[in-house]
């Protein structure tokens, strides 16, 4: 065999493995969450009733829903601002602060999540100490929490994609008669679209998984979802969860195919609608 056959072979073998590191133990949890049995490592029969057990858990299906709604709310606030951010590092060349404003905006990517959880929680008694009285911890603190650090990771995304836009086409559409607000509208959002879903979901991603910064700053009414299962499984582990997390996986996965499909399609729509224009212009 000669040296490109193996190394095939070996990059191969080395995909593999790595393949079956990452999502064995995701399909171990799949196939038991339809186990009959309530010792979750012990196969009794296939069955669909932890699926039942678990929607009739009102506690794991109000803290589903909170995370939910809270994840909802962070993806927009997070894409806003971080789209905003965005703009000023790559549109606005030198300003007064312009270091110190991106190191703050990507602080949050290195720093430990107990800090910012720590840091969070001060701030809120602090601002409560100014008012003269405490804040009422609940969703709309995790809301704020999870969407500053959030904002970064959105920020990194469309600031890399704001890097490669040609900016030719602002200027060619700003030389037609367009002010900078229909500039951005018309040609520049359309073109970012791809980055701004990919925080999107990032974002909703972020906030779905967050346990330890959400357990600074939540109040006894708005437990999350991760807060829940962590409780829960400090007292052994319940085949619900199990059902919990293979719908967890089954939602991310239904929408990262349809934000992967909206991604193609807007990239194919603009080869498109840039042929269509050459098209003309010969």
């Amino acid at each position: 065999m000669n040296k490109a056959g193996r190394n095939s072979r070996f990059t191969w073998t080395m995909l593999i493995i790595g393949f079956v590191f990452l999502y064995a133990p995701i399909l171990s949890l799949i196939i038991y969450s339809f186990n009959e049995s309530r010792l979750v490592t012990v196969w009794g029969g296939f069955s669909l009733k932890w699926y039942g057990e678990l929607f009739r858990d009102r506690q794991l299906m109000d803290a589903a829903w909170v995370s939910i709604r809270l994840a909802f709310y962070t993806a927009w606030s997070s894409v806003a601002l971080g789209t905003v951010a965005a703009m000023m590092l790559t549109r606005f060349r030198r300003f007064p602060g312009k270091t110190l404003f991106g190191g703050m905006i990507t602080a949050p990517l290195v720093m430990p999540e107990v800090i910012t959880g720590l840091s969070l929680l001060l701030m809120f008694v602090f601002i409560g100490d100014l008012m003269g009285s405490p804040i009422t911890r609940g969703m709309g603190t995790i809301w704020i929490a999870h969407t500053t650090f959030s904002v970064a990771f959105v920020t990194i995304v469309v600031s890399s994609r704001l890097t490669e836009l040609d900016r030719s086409l602002e200027e060619a559409a700003m030389d037609l008669g367009a002010n900078r607000l229909k500039v951005f509208f018309v040609i520049t959002l359309p073109i970012i679209a791809p980055a701004l879903v990919a925080g999107w979901l990032l974002a909703f991603t972020l906030s779905l998984d967050d346990l330890v910064i959400a357990s600074f700053v939540s109040g006894p009414a708005s437990t999350t979802l991760p807060m829940k299962v962590f409780s829960s499984v400090r007292m052994g582990v319940s085949p619900k969860i199990n059902a919990l997390a293979t719908l967890w996986i089954l939602a991310v996965s239904i929408a990262a195919v349809i934000g992967w499909w909206l991604m193609a399609r807007g990239d194919r729509q603009r080869q498109r609608d840039m042929q269509a224009a050459l098209q003309d212009t010969d």
